[in-house]
């Protein structure tokens, strides 16, 4: 969901138009939406044709296909093009579904509004993955190549050729995955003619994509002309067949975190650029140091040591978060240090070296979404956590959690289980999944900002560097203390809290302490993870406590299975608590001292008696 850094708008025709496209702006789909006072709209968006990522209109698809007829170029430069129904039953790509995004812009749409994406391309229809566009799902970058010839080829059920020499390879487990047999290891003479899909960082024949992999090690003089680093990166490149879409940043030492050209190159080209002190770089091991640059920087190789030092804290996963001891390979050089001279009218000399990570690093195109599945039902998520849902590449969450929003994940869409109490290892992988570049969604029941991942999670995205830290989003959810209380009527109109009886992450004298507070305030408390085998007292000391300051009489709620088919609730009192009925999947709703059950309904009044009503 990288709404930020893409150019999306909107322009609609007929008067049910504009509830669309404020909907759709609203929740940051579109950047610019044309209004009633603008020019026609043929001119308008002749005018903003050129520098849209995608252009969603509202309104008929035949209106639509003559407004862009004229406009149309080619697959490379022409935006997608969308069509939205103005009641949003349907989003209809028309153009661009691959390569331009349009295609997966459909789908979140879709899922924002509780519509549905007509995808009419042959891999959609075989939910195969198209392959000129899947791999920016993975955070890879296209290459070179007849992409027509591999389309045709596929889409007449002929499976390419597949050589995938880096990258993440979890895309290979996908339903949608159409590598075949082929584990990369045939020559591709043997393959009779098929068109080749390669995935690495090196240039060549056939169709590529490009995992960011390749990190430059950049050293240079003070005032050095751009020119002079431009043409050094290219010919270091191109000299050893490497691609440029293939590189994930550059690396330096500290003291050239000023210098102009080598900012300037940076932000051209998008690559984050690290920089590292003088200890630091000594300490890494190279082919050319040099006594020379010792003397002047402290360190005896900066373009080699800086390119080494950074592919290797790229390579290296999250092990310290997710508390596991596995390691990377240690990381090469595919370019040693080349010197780079200024020609005529610039200034200054550079050095240059390349080095391949063992794992991809993009977290400035990667994202990470907290997800709540809620209590269970589908039909209760709302349109933002849907959305968030269509839009991520991977699902990471407890196989149960996984189960409820099953329904809703497409074969090109990958599952991650992991087990209930590795919270802390789930919560890694995620984050070392948006580290990659890819957009990820981390699954918990319920709200995940509340008893959820989500402050988990976000405590090890701050222990990340600056530049380590892919987007981080939560997405409000519902909580099953909501949907108790919408069940039972309207017990929270004043005011309340939630309180947690595990003790596993916190001490019990701390849980009796707010039990005590919650007491003496009067607070309507919902009490999660009330009882277990482990721990089948702590609910009896909490209705102890909690009488001291309420009647025996005090409804209480006990909502089981909240939302699935075995979904049980039942009334009681503090005083007749049949606590043997409650379990780890129960629900203790407990009223104030003014709370009542009328007619079956668990009401609490918004005032007390006595009180005045706003």
């Amino acid at each position: 969901m990288s709404d930020t850094t893409r150019r999306h708008i909107g322009l609609g025709f007929g008067p049910t138009a504009a509830a669309m496209l404020q909907r759709l702006r609203q929740a940051g789909l579109l950047a610019v939406v044309r209004g009633p006072e603008e020019e026609a709209s043929a001119p308008w968006l002749a005018r903003h044709w050129g520098s849209a990522d995608a252009v969603v209109a509202v309104g008929a698809c035949g209106l639509v296909t003559r407004l862009i007829a004229p406009l149309i170029g080619d697959k490379q430069s022409d935006p997608a093009v969308l069509v939205v129904d103005p009641r949003g039953r349907f989003v209809v790509p028309l153009l661009g579904g691959h390569g331009a995004g349009g295609d997966r812009l459909a789908e979140e749409i879709a899922a924002l509004v509780g519509g549905q994406a007509v995808l009419t391309g042959a891999g959609a229809g075989l939910g195969r993955l198209p392959l000129d566009a899947f791999g920016q799902a993975w955070g890879w970058r296209l290459g070179t190549g007849d992409w027509r010839e591999l389309m045709v080829e596929a889409a007449g059920g002929r499976r390419p050729f597949l050589r995938q020499e880096g990258g993440s390879t979890l895309w290979q487990e996908l339903e949608a995955n159409v590598s075949g047999d082929d584990d990369g290891s045939q020559d591709e003479s043997s393959q009779q003619g098929r068109a080749a899909l390669v995935i690495g960082p090196r240039s060549g024949a056939g169709c590529r994509w490009h995992p960011p992999s390749l990190w430059l090690g950049i050293g240079c003089e003070r005032d050095t002309s751009l020119p002079v680093l431009e043409r050094l990166v290219a010919e270091g490149l191109e000299q050893q067949g490497l691609a440029r879409e293939a590189v994930a940043g550059l690396g330096s030492i500290d003291r050239k975190g000023d210098e102009p050209a080598l900012l300037a190159l940076a932000a051209q080209h998008g690559w984050p650029l690290r920089l590292y002190d003088a200890a630091t770089l000594a300490a890494v091991a190279v082919p050319h140091p040099s006594e020379a640059v010792a003397r002047e920087m402290g360190t005896p190789s900066v373009a080699e040591a800086a390119a080494l030092q950074a592919a290797g804290e790229a390579g290296r996963p999250l092990t310290e978060l997710a508390g596991t001891d596995q390691d990377g390979t240690a990381p090469r050089l595919l370019v040693e240090k080349r010197i780079g001279r200024a020609a005529s009218g610039e200034r200054g000399a550079a050095t240059l070296a390349v080095a391949l990570a063992d794992r991809q690093w993009a977290p400035q195109r990667g994202s990470l979404h907290l997800v709540g599945s809620g209590p269970g039902p589908i039909d209760l998520l709302s349109g933002d956590a849907r959305r968030a849902l269509a839009s991520t590449t991977v699902w990471v969450g407890y196989g149960l959690y996984l189960d409820l929003l099953e329904p809703l994940r497409r074969p090109d869409q990958l599952r991650r289980e992991g087990r209930l109490t590795e919270e802390r290892a789930r919560c890694a992988e995620a984050l070392d999944l948006a580290r990659q570049g890819l957009d990820v969604a981390l699954i918990s029941s319920g709200d995940s900002g509340i008893y959820g991942m989500a402050g988990l999670a976000l405590e090890l995205w701050l222990q990340l560097p600056v530049l380590d830290r892919p987007a981080f989003t939560v997405h409000p959810g519902l909580s099953a203390l909501q949907l108790a209380a919408a069940r039972a009527g309207a017990p929270l109109m004043h005011d309340f809290c939630t309180i947690s009886l595990s003790d596993r992450l916190t001490p019990w004298e701390v849980i009796e302490r707010r039990l005590k507070g919650a007491a003496s305030g009067d607070f309507v408390v919902a009490l999660y993870n009330p009882r277990s085998l482990g721990r089948p007292w702590q609910l009896g000391r909490a209705i102890e406590l909690l009488g001291e300051g309420r009647p025996a009489s005090t409804p209480v709620l006990l909502a089981r299975q909240l939302g699935r088919a075995e979904e049980a609730l039942s009334l009681h009192t503090l005083g007749t608590l049949p606590e043997d009925q409650v379990d780890m999947l129960t629900l203790v709703l407990v009223g104030n001292s003014s709370t009542r059950v009328q007619d079956g309904r668990m009401v609490t009044p918004r005032g007390y008696p006595g009180a005045a009503l706003a």
